[in-house]
């Protein structure tokens, strides 16, 4: 019975039912050093027959931790993300903390809401992936000790940074169509104001320019992947259209693997289903679980006082050819 017999036992129950002081029972919750082995035994049992749980409010307020991080992603529902998400809880869940999440959708003022309402429930650190690239608004919660870290984009602070190849990534892909035999190869791509974006137009450019392949802009279009389908049947309408495709992300490869049409196609990033396409499609795959696995880990590693030069980390990519890359018939 515990002292109340009106709710939760208290750390009060556990001592008086296992005949101890309040303090060592307090040693044994919070695994302390100084206890017997058979007196923690029998503290041990007593809180596991009461069901005796550790308030972890009160906890926090005597260590101004919330054992717990903020996580602001593009958009929750994106493969990608969803991935990293995975990630980084999973290394939290190694560190004793809990992973609060929300998707900017892009937006810059989103981002900075979610930002900080995460520090404003005092939140230990943050990973974000940038939706802009002024972060000013943060710099007073840095100054206040929150650790903060950059995943997939670089942000406005020098923070520690995971990033993904992206620029040698689209150069592959665009090489590994030109040693099929390709050249008049589009572009489509996402928003070049995103940093992933104009790094895979880069790496697209450098590839063309690498084969000594004129840049043709109308072989070029960038913005949301709903538009896919429809630049690319203008594309193949023209007068010389181009016979492969360099698509900047995973829901532009979908796109245009929708529309029927069928040239030679390397998408930046893998997706589900993707080895079983007739024709196959090649992809130049990212790690999503990697990047997110090592963001968290640089953060943690903050939170446990490590104060050294902030870290920028490029993962590699791997094209993985789905099908031949070769011009259908």
């Amino acid at each position: 019975m515990t002292d109340s017999g009106r709710g939760r036992p208290t750390m009060k129950d556990v001592a008086a039912e296992a005949g101890v002081a309040l303090k060592t029972v307090s040693r044994v919750v919070n695994g302390e050093a100084g206890v017997a082995p058979a007196m923690a035994e029998r503290v041990e049992a007593v809180i596991e027959r009461l069901g005796y749980r550790r308030n972890e409010s009160a906890r926090v307020l005597r260590r101004g931790r919330t054992a717990s991080i903020g996580l602001v992603i593009e958009d929750v529902a994106d493969p990608f993300y969803s991935g990293l998400n995975r990630a980084v809880e999973d290394v939290a869940l190694r560190h004793g903390s809990l992973v609060l999440s929300g998707s900017s959708g892009e937006d810059p003022r989103r981002e900075r809401e979610l930002v900080l309402t995460f520090c404003a429930r005092r939140v230990d650190g943050l990973i974000i992936v940038p939706a802009g690239s002024d972060h000013s608004y943060l710099r007073s919660e840095l100054d206040a000790g929150i650790a903060a870290v950059f995943a997939d984009r670089p942000g406005g602070l020098d923070v520690d940074t995971v990033l993904c190849d992206n620029s040698g990534g689209a150069r592959a892909g665009v090489a590994h169509l030109v040693g099929h035999g390709h050249r008049r190869i589009a572009f489509i791509g996402d928003d070049p104001s995103i940093y992933t974006a104009a790094e895979r137009l880069a790496g697209y450019r450098r590839a063309l320019g690498e084969a000594g392949l004129p840049y043709d802009g109308s072989l070029v279009a960038t913005g949301p992947a709903a538009q896919a389908g429809p630049v690319l049947t203008r594309m193949l309408s023209g007068d010389d259209p181009p016979t492969a495709v360099f698509a900047g992300n995973g829901r532009i490869t979908v796109a245009v693997l929708r529309t029927g049409h069928r040239p030679a196609l390397v998408g930046f990033d893998d997706f589900e289903l993707a080895d079983l396409l007739v024709p196959g499609v090649t992809v130049v795959a990212q790690d999503p679980v990697r990047l997110g696995a090592t963001a968290a880990e640089l953060l943690f590693r903050r939170l446990a006082g490590d104060r050294g030069t902030p870290e920028r980390v490029e993962l590699p990519t791997r094209l993985i050819p789905r099908g031949s890359g070769e011009l259908p018939p």
